[in-house]
């Protein structure tokens, strides 16, 4: 398993200009809570599935199986 961030470089630039805009919460959720802190609790929970291969949320990490 890896975690590594997204490889379009204007996304990840995109994410964290919003990131620090909404100090440290994800950009792309409304809500300002502590499951939206980024790496966000959804993310962490994919992260913990073995199954799980993909993108978070808002596409800034990438999780693989390998």
């Amino acid at each position: 398993m890896a975690v590594r961030l997204n490889e379009n470089k204007e996304i990840v630039a995109t994410i964290r200009e919003g990131l620090k805009r909404k100090n440290g919460y994800c950009p792309c959720r409304l809500a300002i809570t502590e499951d939206n802190k980024c790496m966000c609790k959804e993310f962490r929970d994919q992260i913990a599935d073995p199954d799980f291969e993909g993108y978070c949320h808002c596409k800034l990490y990438y999780k693989s199986k390998d």
